[in-house]
């Protein structure tokens, strides 16, 4: 019972093969029904009916793409022999997927275009790197990283070419932006001369340098800091001049609210016998004041782009904020007025903000965030 349960599964399971490359075929997609009734063939050998497909298939796609070819061939773009290569490379590829089954093979007798595609590997190469050519005659960056693309796309056709891979780099070279990250100024007013300060901006820099260093994205902007640009000797391009200032740590500031409370308690029992007793009850009172304590501070940096000319390209503000806030309470008169929540909250001990170089910290971070969004920014459009 299972062998034949099994034999029926296989059957349609060929079935389904057959009909798939013929489906294929019949909508016109005679370079999938070649591939699809090759590998189908594979599992067996014999089948006339996905022979007969393959063989038609493989006829009206090379019928396809040699008609592309002559097409490509007469017309005046300088891009038709990468298309006519792909053509080839679709041809080749209907060579491999019959070659891997003999008995297919041989009837179907495909048709090596390998010495095609070495052909026109080399001349799609030669006009990539004839592009490049006159790219790098322009002489301006935006060429320099066209030709820089050309030569990279003319290594696909032509790869190991020494010469196309020098001039790849050269145009590289050339097509980089290079941009120098100037020394801050210390901190303003009153932490010009603190410990934190000198360290706060020194953690600026070089976080923000990392930042834009590995995230950007464009392979043809490059950033140093003045130290590294200087002992490399690179020539900026671009100098990025950032300053701190207004920078303002706020006051404590609290405002505060009273409201009475009140609740009926056993103020006293008298006892006229042990199984009598007899609760007296009076309202008590307690005034709760609540206080909100908090704390703004911010500051603010300048930055200012320009080319190696010293021309202004780009500049902006960026404000960075921190708030804290924190509410306690005390009372005055009888503890009994208070609800339990009442009594958990006079029971906090008034809370202070952080120290000043935590809130500087806070701000900066602020900054850097905001300052690299903005930067990144640029540098996608730039």
């Amino acid at each position: 019972m299972k062998g034949k349960f099994y034999t029926i599964i296989f059957t349609a399971l060929i079935l389904f093969g057959c009909k798939s490359a013929s489906k294929l075929y019949q909508k016109g997609n005679y370079d999938e029904a070649v591939e699809l009734a090759a590998k189908k063939l594979q599992k067996k050998p014999g089948d006339q009916d996905l022979i007969r497909v393959l063989q038609d298939a493989y006829r009206y796609a090379v019928n396809d793409h040699e008609n592309r070819i002559s097409s490509y061939a007469v017309g005046s773009n300088e891009l038709k022999y990468e298309w006519i290569y792909h053509e080839y490379l679709s041809l080749q590829n209907l060579y491999d997927a019959i070659y891997h089954s003999p008995e297919v093979f041989e009837i179907v007798r495909p048709v090596d275009y390998s010495s095609y595609l070495v052909t026109y590997a080399e001349k799609a190469g030669d006009v990539y790197y004839e592009r490049g050519l006159a790219q790098m005659d322009r002489g301006d960056k935006t060429a320099y990283r066209k030709a820089y693309y050309d030569f990279d796309k003319a290594l696909l056709y032509k790869p190991g070419d020494r010469t196309i891979s020098l001039l790849k780099e050269e145009a590289y070279g050339y097509a980089v932006v290079n941009v120098v990250i100037l020394p801050m100024n210390d901190f303003q007013d009153g932490f010009r001369f603190s410990a934190y300060a000198g360290d706060a901006r020194e953690n600026f820099e070089d976080n923000l340098l990392r930042s834009l260093q590995y995230n950007t994205g464009d392979i043809f902007t490059r950033f140093y800091s003045s130290f590294e640009a200087g002992s490399k000797q690179i020539v900026p391009d671009q100098v990025i001049d950032l300053q701190f200032n207004n920078f303002r740590l706020g006051r404590l500031y609290d405002q505060s609210t009273t409201r009475q409370v009140s609740k009926e308690v056993v103020v006293k029992e008298i006892v006229y016998k042990p199984d009598s007793v007899v609760k007296v009850y009076g309202k008590v009172k307690a005034k709760i004041t609540t206080t909100n304590r908090s704390l703004q501070a911010d500051g603010n940096l300048q930055v200012t782009i320009r080319n190696g000319n010293g021309q202004w390209l780009w500049g902006d503000n960026v404000a960075g904020h921190y708030n804290w806030s924190t509410q306690f309470a005390s009372y005055t008169g009888d503890e009994r007025a208070l609800s339990e929540s009442e009594k958990a909250s006079v029971s906090k001990r008034p809370q202070y903000p952080p120290s000043e170089n935590e809130v500087m910290n806070c701000i900066v971070q602020d900054i850097q965030n905001s300052l690299y969004a903005r930067l990144s920014n640029f540098y996608s459009r730039f």
